[in-house]
This record gives C-alpha cells, sequence and structure tokens, in this order.
C-alpha cells in the first residue's frame, strides 16, 4: 500500500526520540521506512510531476504559494521546487521527505530559514537556494544535515557567519557568489576542511584575511572574480598548493606580492585580467610551470613600463614568438616586436612580454 509524506511524518512524530544527534535520527528514518513500506510512492502533489523510477519530484515555475508537503511521494530522494512564490519553509515540512538528498529550491521567494529546517532530512548532501530573498541565517541552520554541496547564489546576504556550520563541516563545495558580502570571517573556513571549491565571486569583498584559507588543504577551485580587492597578504595562498584554478579577474589589484604563488605546483588556470596592475614582480610566473596552455589571462590591466618593472626597453635577446613551453595567453598581451633569436629563456620572455604589452593594453 503506497503511502504519502503525511504518514512519514506522523511516523517521525510519534516515535520518541533518544536524541537530537544525527545518527539516531538516521536510524528513525530507516525504522519508518521499513515500517510504512518500500517503494511507498503515494500521490503527486497538484502542479508538480513525479518520476517514481528515480524518485524524484519536480515543481517549476507553477503558482506556488506553499511548499507542496502534501502529497509528496514519502521515498523522494531528489526534490525541485524552483519559480515559485515560496517565502518559507518549515521542519514540518521537509520532514515529509525524510529520505531526500538533494533539494533544490532556486528562484523562488524565501526570505528566511529556520534553525532546524533540515531535522527531519539527516540524508540530505545537496542544497541548492540559489536566487531567493535570504539576507540573513540563523545559528546552526545546516548543522542537521551532512551537506557536501550548498548554494548560496543571487540572495541578499551582507554577512556569512560561521555559526552556521558545525565543527569540522562536511562540504565540499561552497558557493556564496552574487551578495553582498564586505568580508568572510577566517572562522567560517576553519570550519570547512573538506572544501574543494570556494565561489565568493561578484561579491563587495575589500580583504581576504591573512590565513584565512590555511586549513583548506583540499581547495581546488577558488573563484574571487568581480569584488572589491586591492591587495593579496602574501601568503594567502601558500597552504592550498592544490589549488588548480584560481580568478582574481575584475578587481582592483594594483601590485602583486613577489611570493603569492609559491607553492601552487598544480595551477592550471589563473585569471587577473581587469585589475589596475601596472607590472608585475620579477620571477612571479616562473612559479607557475603548471599553467595550461590557455590557462593564464592578463589582459586588460594598464601596464606601464619603466625603471621600476626591471624591463629593459628592448630587449635584443627576445624572439618574434614565445618558447613553446610559455602559455599562449602571454602572446596575446602585445605582438611582440621582431626581435633577434638569441638566447631567450621563459623568464626573459616573460619580462619582455609584459614591456611590449603596454601599447595594447593601454
Amino acid at each position: 500500500m503506497g503511502t504519502d509524506g503525511a504518514d512519514m511524518t506522523r511516523c517521525l512524530t510519534d516515535v520518541p526520540l533518544f536524541s537530537d544527534t544525527m545518527a539516531p535520527r538516521l536510524l528513525l528514518v530507516l525504522l519508518c521506512s521499513t515500517l510504512l513500506g518500500p517503494g511507498a510512492t503515494g500521490a503527486c502533489p497538484a502542479l508538480c510531476q513525479c518520476y517514481p523510477r528515480r524518485a524524484e519530484v519536480v515543481c517549476s515555475g507553477v503558482p506556488l504559494t506553499e511548499f507542496p508537503s502534501e502529497g509528496l511521494p514519502a521515498n523522494t530522494t531528489m526534490l525541485t521546487v524552483q519559480y515559485s512564490n515560496i517565502t518559507a519553509i518549515s521542519e514540518l515540512q521537509l520532514s515529509a521527505t525524510p529520505l531526500l538528498e538533494g533539494l533544490h529550491l532556486y528562484g523562488n521567494q524565501l526570505r528566511s530559514l529556520s534553525p532546524d529546517v533540515l531535522r527531519g532530512v539527516p540524508l540530505l548532501h545537496t542544497l541548492d537556494l540559489t536566487g531567493n530573498r535570504l539576507a540573513d541565517l540563523p545559528a546552526g541552520v545546516f548543522g542537521h544535515a551532512a551537506l557536501t554541496t550548498l548554494v548560496l547564489k543571487n540572495n541578499l546576504m551582507e554577512a556569512a557567519e560561521a555559526e552556521w556550520f558545525p565543527d569540522h563541516s562536511s562540504l565540499t563545495w561552497l558557493d556564496l557568489s552574487g551578495n553582498r558580502l564586505t568580508g568572510l570571517p577566517a572562522t567560517l573556513l576553519h570550519k570547512l576542511p573538506h572544501l574543494e571549491s570556494l565561489d565568493l565571486s561578484h561579491n563587495r569583498l575589500e580583504k581576504i584575511q591573512a590565513k584565512s584559507l590555511d586549513t583548506l588543504v583540499k581547495l581546488e577551485r577558488l573563484n574571487l572574480q568581480g569584488n572589491k580587492l586591492v591587495r593579496l597578504e602574501p601568503a594567502l595562498f601558500h597552504h592550498t598548493s592544490n589549488i588548480t584554478n584560481l580568478y582574481l579577474t575584475n578587481n582592483r589589484l594594483e601590485t602583486l606580492p613577489p611570493s603569492l604563488f609559491q607553492g601552487l605546483g598544480h595551477l592550471k588556470v589563473l585569471g587577473l585580467e581587469e585589475n589596475q596592475l601596472g607590472h608585475l614582480p620579477p620571477g612571479l610566473l616562473d612559479q607557475l610551470s603548471s599553467l595550461d596552455e590557455e590557462g593564464l589571462d592578463l589582459t586588460a590591466n594598464p601596464w606601464s613600463c619603466d625603471q621600476k618593472t626591471d624591463c629593459p626597453a628592448a630587449p635584443p635577446e627576445c624572439p618574434s614568438s614565445p618558447p613553446t613551453s610559455v602559455p599562449s595567453p602571454l602572446r596575446t598581451c602585445a605582438p611582440p616586436r621582431a626581435w633577434s633569436t638569441s638566447s631567450c629563456t621563459t623568464a626573459t620572455w616573460r619580462r619582455c612580454q609584459l614591456t611590449s604589452s603596454r601599447a595594447s593594453l593601454t
């Protein structure tokens, strides 16, 4: 006999809990699933589409004003409610689908979440809240499920708080892009030791605190583009040696510390375009031998060449084309003049290329 989310909610409510910790709740979910029977499908909520084979429900672009908990199949593992007029969601409503693993709520009108909203979905690993009206979140809001992916993109948040997360969070992907963040506390990042991807793009960040990234030893992708960063701490990336993609595009960077990229031996993509860079410290790019062929972008900076850059005005040792080991985006900075083709090292080429870039980038 089929059951719906209401039956599951009653079961979870009637069976006494011995603890609020995650492990007993997982046992309770399994017990209720067994009592209610496997494969419980129930009726599909009005205005939604149900896909029983993959235990998925999709409610997209329909005039919902409340979360569609009534009629949800109790065995739903993937739920999408998008582009609706829902403004709130409760723990009770979500507990109708205790086997839920993925919840996508983008493009709604959510303005707040309760601290215990995820208590009834302990198996949830993916939560997408893109494009809502969230400005603030309560402490502990993400502590009731072992989330690995959290997307808070394009909301109204002016601050991110460490209290949102449990210690030693299981998150591997965090997207806070498109908000109004002016800073990010180091204590928040210190709770995310498993993080592999961090997107802070298109906020209002003016500074990244020294040592704030030190515990992110698994970080592979960091996106800081579209902020207001003026300078970076010299040792900011020294403990994130696994980064492969680093985006610093469209900030206000005027100078870069000589040791900034030290230890980034796996870096494949580096975006530095659209800043206020006039020159680079000698040897800065020589540390990045792992860059992809098209992995470096230095365009749209106000490059200048004077005696401070340690670049000769017309280096005679540079050829008309770079060595093949140099990432090709350097060639797009400016077509070099037809200099002589005597010895030219990668380091020399980079200095020469930046020297000659003045004409095409200003």
